[in-house]
């Protein structure tokens, strides 16, 4: 894969959950709590630490 494309994908993507976040947000019953602004900061880097664990656990096996 080259690197224009991918810059593209990633940039396309980035656009499109913005958009997603700023009209549809508004229609998400989600109060504004610490817990929740926690969550939402957090939530990112532990799903990326879960997925580069296992990647890093299939590149061991091998």
């Amino acid at each position: 894969m080259n690197q224009t494309g991918f810059i593209f994908k990633v940039l396309l993507l980035s656009t499109v959950m913005s958009v997603l976040i700023k009209y549809g947000g508004a229609y998400l019953p989600i109060l504004p709590t610490t817990i929740t602004a926690l969550i939402v900061v957090l939530l990112p880097s532990i799903v990326m630490a879960i997925a580069l664990f296992q990647r890093f656990q299939q590149h061991s096996e091998s």
